[in-house]
């Protein structure tokens, strides 16, 4: 569901509270711009079900879900950065640094968790790299971001000599982490990423902090004239995303065994387009941790199908091109008409009383 600034009005006393329809509860659970992609997705996946019958079969959904962690933990960061007013094109790059930091600690004979940590604190580093280029030196995020994402990339060649490291050796502990289940049933990547994504959809609903991100997005200006403190918020919603996007390189370390140049590589716009498609505004002031995780599922779904219904590779990026400029577009008119809607508004707030003083 995506936040909303305005406070909840309480029940008066004595007020007896009616027990809710299954309508009014979906409508809890689920905002304006969760629902239709939940509608898409079931679509989606009763079509597949008749069309392909792999789609349905364990090892396809297992796949499915395990492919979509590592994006669904990055996207979680990228929806609190959006919902700031900003933007992060430098997740991707900072996925696979992290791996790669890990992997060359761990080779030179670091113990693979504190070689982990370092992978973690590397992402923590551009992240408050990124902080620092925008609210201090007041440079635009896309430049800030793209800038860092170009740095980290030719980082990760310089240390990598464009080669892959291998951290097969490692102890099956951390290796667990990318590919065991829980039970032999539930992949601990899954539990993880849904564990990242409860925690922070609770947050996001509830805590006074996450409140002030969307505080500063909606308005800069007025969130500094109410004594919150700009620069610490975007420098700290940038770190998050790092630190989350980090994360998601150790998990994908763990689960290929290899850390590759290319890791990470476009995930940035996978991201975006499915917190976009989940109600988050490119330009702040909203986000929803739901409805971006649903993006995700929903895009690795129609990735997923083209693949089992044999659409070459080609196809599937000019699909995936035509749904980022859709999002985008949807995006932009609903920022328009809500700037409409507000504009309209503003003569009716103006009474005579007001307008005397």
């Amino acid at each position: 569901m995506a936040i909303s600034t305005v406070p909840p009005q309480a029940a008066p006393a004595g007020t007896v509270v009616e027990p809710q329809s299954p309508r009014r509860i979906i409508r809890r659970l689920f905002g304006r711009n969760e629902i239709p992609v939940l509608a898409i997705i079931i679509v989606i996946i009763v079509a597949m079900s008749i069309t392909s019958p792999a789609f349905l079969t364990a090892t396809n959904l297992t796949t499915l879900l395990i492919g979509l962690s590592a994006q669904g933990i990055v996207v979680v960061g990228m929806t609190i950065v959006l919902a700031s007013g900003g933007i992060d094109l430098s997740v991707g790059t900072v996925l696979g640094l992290s791996a790669v930091v890990t992997a060359m600690a761990y080779t030179a004979g670091v113990n693979i968790w504190l070689a982990a940590l370092g992978g973690l604190l590397a992402g923590g580093f551009v992240g408050l790299v990124n902080g620092l280029l925008i609210s201090q030196l007041k440079i635009d995020p896309l430049i800030a971001t793209l800038g860092t994402l170009t740095v980290g990339g030719g980082t990760i060649y310089v240390l990598t000599n464009g080669a892959q490291i291998s951290v097969i050796s490692s102890p099956a502990g951390f290796l667990n982490l990318g590919v065991g289940r829980i039970f032999g049933v539930l992949p601990i990547i899954v539990v993880l990423f849904v564990v990242v994504a409860v925690i922070a959809d609770i947050l996001m609903r509830r805590s006074a902090a996450l409140r002030r991100v969307i505080y500063v997005g909606s308005n800069q200006k007025a969130a500094r004239l109410s004594g919150i403190s700009v620069t610490r918020v975007q420098i700290a919603v940038y770190i998050t995303a790092s630190v989350l996007a980090a994360l998601a390189g150790v998990l994908s370390l763990a689960r290929f065994g290899v850390a590759t140049p290319q890791m990470g590589v476009g995930i940035e716009l996978q991201v975006i387009a499915a917190a976009v498609i989940g109600g988050a505004a490119i330009g702040g002031g909203s986000g929803s941790i739901l409805g971006s995780v649903l993006g995700v599922v929903l895009l690795s779904l129609i990735n997923n199908s083209l693949v089992l219904l044999g659409v070459s590779v080609n196809w599937q990026n000019v699909v995936f091109g035509a749904i980022l400029l859709l999002a985008v577009s949807i995006d932009q008119l609903s920022r328009r008409r809500r700037t409409t809607r507000l504009a309209s508004r503003k003569p009716e707030a103006v009474g005579p009383a007001q307008a005397s003083r």
